[in-house]
């Protein structure tokens, strides 16, 4: 992808946004841990206000990595409608006539089971794409087609 901002889909932002408050509570509930002086206690002690330190600070990385993408998303603004892109919300129906919507971002999200990412198989196939259009692409049983219904929620 480019190096522009790029937009993000409704579900993927909930995932974010909730991924985003976890950390902060779960990185509260470390700081509230810490001693505040740290010559005390033995050295078992001392590693584990280390251990902490450590798990703080990785909280404090993915904080700040969560924050800027979504403050990336807004300047992106919303996802395209005409053509399937980065953040696209995409209803597909498969050869046996079932219909599923899948959301298409950048890394898989444990908290969006619906993310397709834009360089797995279906997600590069679905690139650039509009609704009506069929698209065939690499499945692990071989190749196959799906036609996309619509874009948008």
């Amino acid at each position: 992808m480019t190096g522009e901002p790029q937009p993000i889909s409704a579900a993927a932002r909930r995932a974010l946004e909730q991924e985003l408050a976890d950390l902060r509570a779960e990185r509260d509930a470390d700081a509230a841990t810490l001693q505040d002086n740290p010559d005390t206690g033995d050295r078992a002690d001392q590693a584990d206000e280390l251990r902490r330190l450590d798990v703080i600070g990785r909280l404090d990385d993915r904080i700040e990595e969560i924050t800027v993408r979504l403050r990336q998303a807004d300047d992106a603004g919303p996802p395209s409608t005409v053509e399937v892109g980065m953040g696209s919300t995409v209803t597909l129906r498969f050869a046996d006539n079932t219909t599923t919507t899948v959301d298409i971002g950048e890394v898989a999200e444990p908290r969006n089971p619906t993310m397709v990412t834009y360089d797995s198989p279906l997600g590069s196939a679905l690139l650039g794409h509009r609704a009506g259009d069929t698209v065939t692409y690499e499945a692990p049983d071989g190749e196959t087609s799906v036609s996309i219904v619509s874009l948008g929620g």
